[in-house]
């Protein structure tokens, strides 16, 4: 059996199918893990989630911030989706089931046999293992609750922007999706510094890769993401980027996972549906 961990799909069905068939994939032994971002902007989102939906227990996909793009929209929070391919999914039949199944994927994957875990974009340097997971739960108990209709009209915004346990309700949730779902690049401190969405060198004075933050409470930790199409994949820190940029023409990115030995990249190189552009 393997498992193989997935950069951003972003609706690009025919690319997965072509990189399924490349890694040889096995759905009926095989694992896949995918960093986020099943849909939007791509011309074939709905059968992406249709799909990953029915690898059922074959598949483990920690929300990206498309996704909640999409659970946003479900809720009649229209405010951020100027672009898009989502309301094809929201006039499927089957909108509403595959909308349930959404709201119940972790906000991060950790596999403690094979020694890795699984977001979709970072981690302010103030988290160990422990708090990313805690916070991790914190937000899916509100996405899978009473609450999700709340939180989906409260969502958006940049702010609190630096790390205090202290933080409480909207704040504290706020801040939690930004880390999992938007975060590139912060500072030193652990700021976030969420409008830097370039390739390292473009950012502002004094914000780093979050990855590459000296006193990151994870560098011990080996941590799959994605969300970062203009760094492409990276290793480095303990830390894989597997957004390769097939939205935008570049590559899908599969990384077999293995404990004993480091992962090593398959690339799909894809046609683009889309012009090159910020994320």
């Amino acid at each position: 059996m393997a498992t193989y961990a997935i950069g951003d799909i972003q609706g690009c069905y025919d690319d997965l199918m072509a990189l399924l068939e490349k890694i040889g994939f096995d759905s009926g032994n095989d694992k896949l893990w995918f960093a986020g971002d099943l849909v939007n902007r791509g011309p074939k989102s709905l059968e992406v989630l249709r799909f990953v939906k029915s690898l059922k227990d074959q598949a483990v996909t920690v929300l990206g911030n498309h996704d909640l793009h999409l659970l946003a929209l479900s809720q009649g929070n229209r405010s951020h989706y100027k672009h898009g391919t989502l309301d094809e999914i929201l006039k499927a039949p089957d909108r509403d089931e595959l909308i349930h199944w959404l709201r119940h994927r972790p906000v991060m994957h950790h596999n403690e046999k094979r020694g890795y875990s699984l977001i979709h974009a970072g981690l302010p340097p103030q988290w160990d293992l422990k708090t990313a997971l805690a916070c991790a739960g914190e937000l899916e108990k509100i996405l899978r609750g009473p609450g999700f209709h709340e939180f989906c009209h409260k969502m958006y915004g940049n702010h609190p922007d630096q790390w205090q346990s202290s933080l409480k309700g909207i704040e504290r949730l706020r801040f939690i999706t930004n880390a999992f779902t938007r975060l590139r690049y912060c500072t030193k401190d652990g700021r976030l510094s969420l409008r830097d969405k370039g390739s390292p060198g473009s950012q502002s004075k004094g914000a780093l890769p979050w990855f590459e933050i000296s006193n990151r409470a994870t560098r011990r930790n080996r941590i799959l993401f994605g969300h970062w199409s203009t760094l492409g994949y990276h290793q480095a820190d303990n830390a894989w980027c597997l957004d390769s940029g097939c939205l935008w023409g570049g590559k899908l990115t599969a990384l077999r996972v293995r404990k004993s030995q480091p992962p090593k990249p398959i690339h799909l190189a894809c046609p683009g549906t889309v012009k090159p552009t910020k994320k």
